[in-house]
């Protein structure tokens, strides 16, 4: 039996390709991920993601297929000392023929001069670097770091995600499976909810759920004691977190600031994230508020980003500010409707072919081809518009090409009588 002392996560941790779970953007068949794995190659990455969607656990498949020796630092603990000493156990293995992949997590603590340290010896091939941060790297790490690593983003569980990783766990796990522990499909969903996209939260409150129960099966009240305070908060008082933040959602939507200062509370009250309130905002702005007060999107970042600057305090308040601003700004859900029917066009027509007078000619080939040919320069026509010109695939209708349609609310009425007038231009050039 694998020893129980060992934390479930890491009892589950993937050895293989088959037992991987998540990042199916990056890791289902043909994907470039899944094509370095499976060829042995190994090229600096970054991995850039939420905690727990499996940064670490990638890093040590790609080793594992790579057939290299992982060097592992985190930056929040290492300093230059521990940096030279895994390159000096880097440059060993080179001498040897051994690959080795130096893996660092969470790289954006380390300064500018600690992070350049690295370059040499990425640039030299001494390691295959692989750094793991949560924080958006084109603002985290240096410009050389970047462009010699390339980008993965990776991304929260889905719930189906979830799903499988918490029911191989059950059925894999040789402590797990051997007590035979099940969950009811009420203590599944509150699971699957309070690990909110992180696989390592799903499998530890899993592995504190089975040791709440005195049976095999886990029960609601087990998620909600494994999950600490806040979630029972929630659970105590029959509120369901969901339902809460649809209540405050729709408030917004519906223009009723006390509403949405309610249920805000209702959620602070409960032990809720303001965080995750300022993300339904962002959410918002898009979705309902739109061109018809486009200062909402930056009232709402900054709520989010005084929040981090001045801490909870101060940073609720700002947060229920951008609330207030939100549910009182004019509503337009025309950029949400926009972008669906582009997304839907955008399948349909996939491989449409860009027209010749809309692509570059940066080689005489090109030019040949008539590449960029009858070409309009926007800002050489009368008022910066090339009245009747078509920037859609030939093969697309006019009429499915009218996407975006404001209403007459807020800022998008001067966007209205905008393209009003840009269409009575196309229509003077004959454009149909």
């Amino acid at each position: 039996m694998k020893d129980s002392h060992i934390p479930l996560a890491a009892r589950m941790r993937p050895t293989s390709i088959s037992n991987y779970f998540g990042q199916s953007h990056l890791m289902s068949e043909g994907k470039p991920l899944r094509k370095m794995l499976e060829t042995g190659q190994c090229h600096s990455m970054i991995f850039w993601g939420p905690p727990g969607t499996g940064k670490t656990t990638l890093a040590s498949l790609i080793a594992l297929h790579a057939n290299a020796e992982v060097i592992t630092l985190s930056a929040v603990t290492s300093g230059v000392k521990d940096i030279r000493i895994a390159i000096d156990k880097a440059q060993q293995n080179k001498q040897y023929g051994h690959k080795t992949l130096l893996f660092v997590d969470e790289v954006h603590r380390f300064n500018k001069s600690q992070q350049d340290a690295f370059l040499p010896y990425v640039e030299d091939g001494t390691v295959a670097f692989i750094g793991a941060t949560t924080e958006n790297p084109s603002f985290a790490l240096n410009n050389a770091l970047l462009s010699r690593a390339r980008t993965y983003l990776l991304k929260p569980f889905s719930e189906q995600e979830l799903t499988q990783l918490i029911n191989n766990a059950l059925s894999k796990d040789e402590v797990l499976s051997e007590r035979g522990i099940e969950l009811t499909e009420e203590a599944l969903q509150t699971l699957i909810r309070v690990a909110d996209g992180d696989g390592r939260k799903a499998l530890h409150t899993l592995e504190l759920s089975a040791d709440f129960t005195d049976t095999t099966i886990i029960e609601l009240n087990h998620v909600v004691q494994a999950s600490g305070e806040k979630m029972a908060a929630y659970d105590n008082k029959g509120d369901d977190f969901y339902d809460l933040i649809s209540a405050f959602h729709k408030s917004v939507r519906g223009s009723d600031a006390n509403a949405a200062l309610y249920w805000y509370a209702r959620i602070l009250v409960g032990g809720g994230d303001p965080l995750y309130v300022a993300r339904r905002l962002l959410a918002i702005v898009s979705e309902d508020i739109g061109n018809a007060d486009p200062k909402a999107m930056q009232i709402a970042l900054n709520a989010w980003d005084i929040y981090h600057r001045v801490g909870p305090a101060e940073g609720e308040r700002a947060i229920a500010q951008a609330a207030i601003y939100c549910a009182l700004a004019p509503k337009s859900n025309a950029v949400y409707m926009a972008f669906k029917q582009a997304m839907a066009l955008a399948k349909e027509t996939g491989s449409s072919a860009v027209p010749n007078h809309l692509r570059n000619a940066p080689t005489k080939l090109m030019a040949s081809l008539d590449y960029g040919k009858d070409y309009r320069y926007a800002h050489n026509e009368p008022n910066a518009y090339a009245a009747g010109e078509n920037y859609f695939p030939e093969s697309i209708p006019t009429e499915h090409t009218n996407l975006y349609t404001p209403n007459e609310r807020g800022f998008e009425k001067k966007l209205m009588a905008k393209l009003d007038y840009l269409n009575a231009l196309d229509q003077q050039e004959g454009k149909q």
